[in-house]
């Protein structure tokens, strides 16, 4: 029988030894291609069943060009590089990692929040400029409180609960908006807003758990910032092209947003005149929520076993396009 072969795309800031070795221990003949050129990817997975899936666009064209594909396995919880309804089209597998980093995801949107809350950055500028207490209270802003404050969470997937647990002592309130949570199960202590523009209008933290779609591309534009409470704050540890770039820019430049914490950005990296990455109310991180010593072996690991499981009984753990069922939503995430 000859040996099947799985590809890994590009893996970026991730090491593919551990989930490559898992395969090889199961039979498969391992590549890493390190790639998001779909002709070197082409070429690496010419033969291959398995495609092991970074941030690389998995479109119709470079499906044409993988005769032998069976199934992607994605090393994150979004799955929006793959085109899923090609893949459906041809009868392909489509898995993801729906857990593999919910508790860091979660613990650092709170990180993020808190920081922004109390200021600590600009706290931080203050001491190293030579500057004391005197300096940072004379700032035009001072810390919230946060028992004062509402965090309105938009989605409420896993990441977006266990954000909630970890912020309902913190927070005076906590409030989501998600079409597609089942009322019957909606988690005691959160409130429920059917309307996203009325969520936005009731918090003063806004925090983004949704997957990226046409649907939810732009969702965060001028009009829903205008809605939010003045000197309020933006999260997203989702995806960055759920916001629009220059609406938020102009809400930070008038004052109406008092920050906003980005571990997302609709261009990765971003080039050096971005105006988010140059804004003093913008708190950066580099699309890193998602790590830790363990999320980052679960992340190439991860999708391994569902290659092995697949090949084995010819389902994966945790499918998001089963050929013959329909995709279940999943939230966004940092990775």
């Amino acid at each position: 029988m000859q040996q099947p072969v799985a590809v890994f795309t590009d893996t970026d800031d991730l090491d593919p030894e551990p989930g490559a070795r898992l395969l090889t221990e199961a039979g498969f003949a391992v590549r890493v291609a390190g790639t998001r050129d779909p002709d070197a990817l082409a070429e690496a997975a010419r033969d291959a069943v398995a495609l092991i899936v970074g941030y690389a666009r998995i479109d119709a064209a470079l499906l044409d060009r993988l005769p032998g594909l069976r199934i992607l396995a994605t090393m994150s919880a979004g799955y929006d590089m793959v085109d899923t309804a090609e893949a459906r089209r041809r009868g392909l597998w489509v898995a993801n990692l729906p857990d593999a980093a919910t508790e860091d995801v979660a613990v650092h949107a709170l990180a993020a929040t808190l920081s922004m809350v109390r200021r600590l950055p600009q706290a931080d500028a203050v001491v190293r400029s030579g500057g004391w207490n005197a300096e940072f209270t004379a700032q035009a802003r001072l810390p919230r409180r946060a028992s004062e404050l509402t965090l309105g969470l938009v989605g409420l997937g896993r990441i977006a609960r266990a954000f909630a647990t970890l912020a309902a002592p913190v927070f005076g309130h906590v409030a989501a908006h998600d079409p597609h949570a089942d009322p019957a199960h909606w988690p005691a202590g959160i409130a429920r807003y059917d309307d996203l523009a009325e969520l936005a209008a009731a918090s003063d933290v806004l925090s983004l758990h949704v997957p990226l779609t046409p649907a939810t591309r732009g969702l965060v534009d001028a009009t829903l910032l205008g809605r939010l409470r003045p000197g309020g704050f933006l999260v997203n540890v989702a995806r960055g092209e759920l916001v629009d770039p220059d609406a938020l820019v102009s809400a930070l430049d008038v004052g109406r947003l008092a920050g906003a914490a980005l571990d997302v950005l609709p261009v990765e990296p971003p080039p050096a005149d971005d105006p988010l990455r140059r804004h003093p109310r913008v708190q950066l991180s580099p699309h890193s929520a998602f790590l830790s010593d363990t999320s980052r072996r679960a992340y190439v690991c991860g999708p391994a076993e569902n290659v092995i499981v697949w090949h084995r009984t010819g389902r994966p753990l945790t499918p998001v396009v089963d050929p013959t069922r329909t995709p279940v939503p999943l939230e966004g995430a940092a990775r």
